[in-house]
């Protein structure tokens, strides 16, 4: 699902129960990884199939240039809440 939290664009997934937040875009050719498939911890571009770990948001498979920012993500009942500061900075 996509989120825009104080002007960044956000991806939240599902994945196996667990919830994670990761930068939007892949770092290849800077499409939305919305879309993509949840796979062995990972999320994968649906363009051109880079993927990206869902806890660090290192890269796990090419064409990515780069891995992608992750956020806190916190579950309290039926909430989501999403950090806006990243747990990481790839950059």
């Amino acid at each position: 699902m996509h989120v825009e939290l104080d002007g960044e664009d956000i991806l939240l997934c599902n994945y196996r129960g667990k919830y994670y937040a990761v930068g939007y875009y892949c770092t290849h050719a800077f499409m939305p990884l919305e879309g993509g498939y949840l796979e062995d911890g990972c999320v994968g571009c649906p363009y051109h199939g880079a993927m990206f770990n869902l806890s660090d948001g290192s890269v796990a498979m090419p064409p990515a240039n780069g891995g992608i920012r992750t956020y806190p993500v916190r579950v309290e009942n039926d909430t989501v809440a999403v950090s806006a500061t990243p747990s990481n900075d790839p950059d």
